[in-house]
């Protein structure tokens, strides 16, 4: 299926780690989160009628102001304290805020990244929260909730896809359909090469993640979803012939990728694409794409799921659509007012507050009122309510100090050499068993 990018979007960014959480605790360097949070204690049961704080990473303007106006909406009787910090900074110094004094609730991501938390004692757990939000969400958002444990630990707030963007004018003109499998986007890309896109696929490696993305919908793609949840848990070795398959068909593609990819961010590869000069195409989330490109480009924006590489594995059977959404700290100060505040930020409500003026994402709770959203929101729930299976990403289904440097460098050697992926395969392998037997 097609989706339609053809509405004005405000800057919103995809916030990834990029750090190692290790490195970071055994730094003993004072988090600069912890020096804004308002918590002294652990446990404190509070009152709804107290002051409560949010750690937040919504730190671009637009995105910030929006958050700051759903804040604005909760009128339970807390007077909500947000305590912005850059989204790197957020990111890089999330271990040593966590176990130093952190606010009663705080912005993270589902899947491995909250369970790695929940899994240290640094969470509270919100199963009392999810009593009264829970028949909002899907089964899929629910268990994307949850901890090992089974208890919840995590609101979920938005989601988006990762997907194949593309210019319409660009392939009505030169005669380019959208490509259904592998073969047809090489070939794609092969002649727009010959019609002078010297680079049809633009990429931009130097924050660590974006190419994550193109790994996971691959390995999916070719080996399923299953051998990715049960790669990214180390049940499957890295020097698996099937991984080594992943890395070969991706080689495919390199050659047709904007070079230099791991000197350059992700926002300046959004603008090579919205050039229309160099590059015809982008592999990247709705999140960030969407945001970057001029709002005069936007109605002429649009998306196609990752081609089809075996039968096996058609384009609706995975796809990466991280969650991102909020989780209440070990040490909350003021429990009763950041229960409150979940169950409101666990509404359809408080999520169209937040994208009203935002609209990259879509909203989880299934009583958003989907008739406000945009072409880009409709295009994008309509993908993921069609796949049958849905990823968190790589650096968010793994352990945290797998994707971070061991995957990240990885994505990067593999880019800078496409002829290395045995070496690439064998070094990881090495690692993953350092790490996952720890």
């Amino acid at each position: 299926m097609d989706g339609d990018l053809s509405t004005s979007t405000s800057i919103s960014r995809r916030t990834m780690l990029q750090g190692t959480f290790g490195a970071l605790a055994l730094a003993g360097a004072p988090s600069l989160l912890a020096a804004c949070s308002s918590a002294s204690g652990g446990g404190g049961t509070g009152s709804i009628d107290s002051d409560v704080s949010v750690g937040s990473n919504y730190s671009d303007a637009a995105v910030k102001t929006a958050f700051a106006a759903t804040v604005k909406g909760y009128s339970r009787g807390s007077k909500v304290k947000i305590n912005t910090t850059d989204h790197n900074t957020f990111q890089n110094n999330i271990q040593n805020y966590l176990q130093g004094t952190p606010n009663d609730v705080f912005c993270w991501f589902s899947g491995n990244r909250m369970q790695f938390f929940a899994d240290q004692g640094l969470l509270t757990p919100i199963d009392d929260v999810w009593t009264k939000i829970g028949g909002q969400f899907t089964d899929a958002i629910k268990k994307a909730s949850k901890g090992a444990d089974g208890k919840y630990y995590l609101v979920p707030w938005v989601n988006y896809p990762w997907v194949m963007f593309y210019k319409k004018s660009v392939f009505a003109k030169n005669g380019y359909t959208v490509p259904k499998t592998w073969d047809e986007l090489v070939a794609l890309t092969k002649q727009m090469q010959k019609d002078g896109f010297s680079n049809p696929i633009a990429i931009g490696q130097k924050d660590g993640w974006p190419a994550m993305g193109t790994f996971d919908i691959i390995n999916m793609r070719l080996n399923g979803y299953q051998f990715h949840v049960d790669l990214m848990a180390h049940k499957h070795s890295w020097t698996d012939p099937k991984v080594k398959a992943v890395f070969d068909k991706w080689a495919e593609l390199v050659p047709y990728y904007t070079p230099g990819a791991t000197g350059r961010i992700w926002q300046d590869a959004v603008k090579l694409f919205d050039g229309n000069k160099t590059s015809a195409m982008i592999f990247q989330g709705t999140d960030q794409v969407g945001p970057q490109v001029a709002k005069a480009n936007l109605s002429d924006v649009a998306f196609f799921p990752f081609p089809e590489i075996t039968p096996e594995n058609p384009t609706d059977s995975a796809i990466d659509a991280p969650i991102d959404g909020f989780l209440m700290s070990k040490k909350v100060k003021n429990k009763a007012g950041a229960v409150a505040l979940l169950e409101y930020l666990g509404t359809g409500a408080a999520e169209q507050a937040f994208l009203k003026p935002n609209p990259s994402d879509i909203g989880t709770a299934n009583n958003y009122d989907q008739s406000t959203y945009t072409p880009l929101q409709k295009s994008s729930v309509e993908i993921i309510k069609s796949t049958k299976n849905i990823a968190q990403f790589l650096d968010r289904d793994t352990r945290p100090d797998f994707a971070y440097p061991i995957a990240q460098n990885a994505m990067n050697d593999f880019l800078n050499n496409p002829k290395s992926s045995a070496s690439i395969c064998s070094k990881l392998e090495a690692q993953a068993k350092q790490i996952f037997t720890n």
